[in-house]
């Protein structure tokens, strides 16, 4: 008998400390529209892209942001297919007001490093093929209002910069030994 009570209760501790707990992290994808400016390259070039990442219980969290800026030097006719796209890894701070569930407010801070990738493929102006890949980092903030535990709207303005020059034989573009760097503004709607 003792055997038996040995074993049921090793057995709900077990189950006790293996049974998995609910999730808290406040998770959340945002696709996103905006603009690129701010460059001594070109200004107010529309940017698109997505954000996804997770807030802990707590106010520091992660998020990875893509972003691509077409026509980012110029117009195709001058500098054919030429952009500028951005992967990022970031750190964000944020509290949230009116809690993590249902609407609420969650102003935030953020910043990371990762990639940065120009490419300028022809066009009348620019009649060579030039692509970079470069390490970058990002910094900035915002706010994420939320209506409902699942939908809400996020504004973000940050600042991307190159840690390399960027070097090209397009004299059109006087970007050699100049660091990329410019300023991006976005709305996007944002599901949790």
């Amino acid at each position: 008998m003792k055997r038996v009570i040995k074993s049921l209760i090793l057995a709900s501790t077990a189950a006790v400390v293996l049974t998995p707990m609910p999730a808290r992290a406040d998770g959340f994808v945002t696709p996103w529209v905006g603009s690129a400016f701010g460059s001594n390259i070109n200004n107010g070039q529309a940017t698109i892209g997505v954000s996804a990442g997770g807030m802990g219980a707590g106010i520091i969290g992660g998020e990875v942001d893509f972003g691509w800026s077409p026509s980012f030097f110029g117009n195709k006719s001058d500098f054919g297919n030429n952009t500028v796209m951005n992967l990022m890894g970031n750190l964000i701070i944020g509290v949230p007001i009116g809690g993590t569930h249902g609407a609420g407010v969650r102003p935030y801070v953020v910043g990371g490093v990762g990639l940065l990738r120009t490419q300028i493929d022809g066009g009348t102006l620019a009649r060579v093929s030039s692509s970079e890949n470069m390490f970058g980092w990002d910094a900035g903030g915002g706010v994420m209002g939320f209506f409902s535990n699942h939908v809400g709207l996020r504004g973000d303005v940050r600042y991307l910069r190159g840690m390399s020059d960027l070097t090209t034989n397009v004299s059109s573009i006087d970007i050699n030994g100049d660091k990329l760097h410019f300023w991006r503004a976005t709305i996007g709607v944002t599901f949790r």
